[in-house]
């Protein structure tokens, strides 16, 4: 009986407790890995919502009066996600077009053991060949992704520092 009493005035606290940040909890969903990229799709709870495919947003952040600044972190936050999804399904394809060509050209007679060493040497040529081009992509995807987290940090201070009373110009 007591235990029933005990849980019945938690619950009661955590709601008084969740009403008094005035927020609804939020959570980001991710989706089953694409077939092609390998990736699992986040969808974001608080994204704004997404141009047309091939589109870039078609308003200048410039357009909007007040602090645009969380609204530019989300829209390169799904611009990254989506360059990053653009490269894997790429990459991905070009490799297992590639593996295909390769598997095919080999003899029938081949045998299980020359099939693997054979595919070994194709796997080891085939990253050789992809180092610059993963290079590249390793370089931008850090300079946006740094980009990302430091006005994502700096959108957090904002936000503690006006919780605390203090404002902030930049």
């Amino acid at each position: 009986m007591s235990s029933t009493i005990l849980r019945a005035s938690r619950v009661r606290l955590s709601t008084h407790i969740r009403a008094f940040h005035l927020t609804a909890p939020k959570s980001d969903l991710v989706g089953p890995p694409d077939p092609i990229s390998n990736l699992r799709p986040v969808v974001y709870d608080d994204a704004p919502p997404l141009p047309p495919s091939g589109v870039r947003h078609p308003y200048s952040l410039k357009e909007f009066t007040g602090d645009t600044r969380e609204y530019q972190w989300k829209i390169l936050r799904q611009e990254l996600d989506a360059y990053n999804h653009a490269f894997w399904t790429d990459s991905n394809t070009r490799f297992q077009a590639a593996k295909q060509t390769f598997l095919s050209s080999l003899p029938e007679s081949c045998s299980e053991d020359d099939k693997e060493h054979a595919l070994s040497d194709f796997y080891k040529s085939w990253l050789i060949q992809e180092e610059p081009r993963q290079k590249e992509y390793t370089a931008e995807w850090q300079k946006r992704n740094k980009q990302n987290v430091l006005l994502g940090a700096r959108l957090q201070y904002q936000k503690i520092m006006s919780r605390l009373g203090f404002s902030s110009s930049s």
